[in-house]
């Protein structure tokens, strides 16, 4: 099966590189990497390009300006793998990480969530187990009510993807929507007790950021409302 990772990228010149590298060792030579660049005029089209270069499983777009959601979207559209591999621009993949998660996906999961190591912006170890403190599970009642789906540790097959695509506007986030979309839709759903990133947090992050009590349950009635609408 052909992979496909989407890797979403804003002003993500730093560690982008860093990324690219702990994520191409472990990809076939059919397989590709989508980056869509959503401050093209930025510094993070050379950082990919130096890369691209040299391997032409790195594809670099230009994102539309309009925000993370869309960006992944964007990023999403031009996938043509098999299997779709959320990416963030600033962590690092441990080793076996594609091979742990298409393991789940050759025994018939859909949708695979898998843990992550935390840490700061020098890849110190802050939480060994974002499972274990968030106390993850794939529950929908749950999840709906406090999400604990992390888009850079999911993974997920092209009809997951087709079913969830294109997102519906003013959506919150893009990975609490397809998680929550295709376990609604009834998607085999998999959680993979195995860290298989190290999940970098820093004051630079475009995502998990902090929000207002009346930020989150706008959220949560926009949530709803866009999944009543699922058949």
């Amino acid at each position: 099966m052909k992979i496909s990772v989407a890797l979403a990228a804003y002003k993500g010149q730093q560690y982008i590189a860093e990324q690219l590298e702990s994520i191409l060792p472990q990809l076939g030579e059919n397989d590709e990497i989508i980056v869509s660049d959503d401050y093209p005029q930025g510094l993070t089209r050379e950082a990919v390009m130096n890369i691209a270069t040299r391997d032409k499983r790195v594809k670099y777009i230009e994102g539309e300006g309009k925000g993370v959601v869309r960006n992944f979207e964007n990023a999403l559209e031009a996938c043509t793998g098999d299997v779709i591999f959320l990416c963030d621009q600033d962590d690092v993949w441990q080793p076996d990480k594609v091979s742990c998660v298409m393991a789940e996906i050759a025994k018939g999961a859909d949708l695979v969530l898998h843990d992550a190591a935390v840490t700061d912006a020098d890849l110190n170890i802050t939480e060994p187990s974002f499972f274990a403190v968030h106390g993850s599970n794939a529950d929908f009642k749950h999840n709906l009510i406090r999400n604990t789906f992390v888009g850079c540790c999911m993974a997920f097959t092209r009809q997951v993807m087709q079913d969830t695509l294109p997102f519906p506007e003013g959506l919150p986030m893009h990975d609490w929507w397809i998680a929550l979309a295709a376990i609604k839709k009834g998607y085999k759903t998999v959680l993979l007790n195995k860290p298989l990133i190290l999940w970098r947090r820093h004051g630079d992050n475009v995502t998990g950021g902090k929000t207002t009590a009346v930020q989150k349950i706008k959220w949560r009635l926009k949530m709803i409302s866009s999944l009543a609408k699922i058949k």
